[in-house]
């Protein structure tokens, strides 16, 4: 299903819930010290989000490519986890790559954001430098997301960054349309040609979500049925945000605050 959200009202909602998801992400994202739990994560999200009146996309989440329901309201992938990374007892420590990935809904409209970054005082370059890539990747898919152009455009704009940069695309997850639900079409791959596919109509929102791996375009799965990592351990980078398109372009709705 392509949903577009053509009422006033229910773009407000939609502006409304991205500006919740963004908060709730650098909040999380500024308590995510050396020695932070991935479990004390998971717990400050559910605590927002039940303060926010708003319900979470992932708790009770069971799709085909998961094993049971999700059970947690964030996603924290480490190192060489990238997607769905299922919070579990484990300490954070200095130069770990952290992705946060959350999804919720506030009266009726869901909104989706991950960003990846360095926890602590060490600056691993190549990290650094594949989180910039992602962050510069994502820049050129909303760059090109305006009405009027095809999906395989903003597929192509992602595309080009991350294989310019060096790294393998996987094209088995990528970025998807969101409204009433956090998962519909359609689906945005990280690489694609220009011209083909859905053409893009005001009131459509896409969460777009260039992500890689420094060395691999193959993934493992996790015994938690869940957790995503890079088949050769190495490490991974993932940024996303929700977008709407307008009359004059794209409107990022979960961008954060200017601190």
């Amino acid at each position: 299903m392509i949903e577009i959200l053509n009422h006033p009202t229910l773009q407000a909602r939609a502006k409304d819930t991205g500006a919740l998801v963004a908060d709730i992400l650098q909040t999380l994202k500024n308590r995510s010290t050396v020695g932070t739990n991935l479990l004390d994560i998971d717990r400050w999200a559910k605590s927002m989000i039940v303060e926010a009146g708003a319900q979470s996309c992932y708790v009770d989440y069971e799709p085909s490519f998961g094993r049971g329901p999700f059970g947690h309201y964030i996603c924290t992938a480490v190192n060489d986890a990238v997607l769905h990374g299922r919070p579990y007892d484990y300490a954070l420590a200095d130069g770990d790559l952290l992705t946060l990935d959350l999804a919720v809904s506030r009266a009726g409209v869901a909104a989706d954001a991950a960003l990846s970054f360095l926890v602590g005082e060490a600056r691993d370059p190549e990290s650094v430098a594949m989180i910039s890539t992602t962050e510069r990747a994502l820049a050129a898919g909303i760059a090109a997301a305006r009405p009027g152009a095809r999906i395989g455009d903003i597929s192509h704009a992602i595309g080009t960054v991350l294989s310019a940069a060096g790294y393998p695309i996987n094209t088995q997850f990528g970025g998807h349309g969101i409204g009433s639900t956090m998962h519909q079409d359609p689906h945005v791959a990280n690489t694609g040609r220009p011209g083909r596919g859905y053409k893009l109509r005001p009131g459509l929102l896409l969460a777009l979500e260039p992500w890689v791996m420094a060395d691999t375009a193959e993934l493992v799965t996790d015994p938690d049925g869940w957790t995503l990592r890079s088949a050769t351990g190495c490490r991974t980078a993932h940024s996303e945000h929700t977008i709407a398109i307008t009359d004059d372009g794209a409107e990022i709705l979960t961008l954060p605050k200017a601190s």
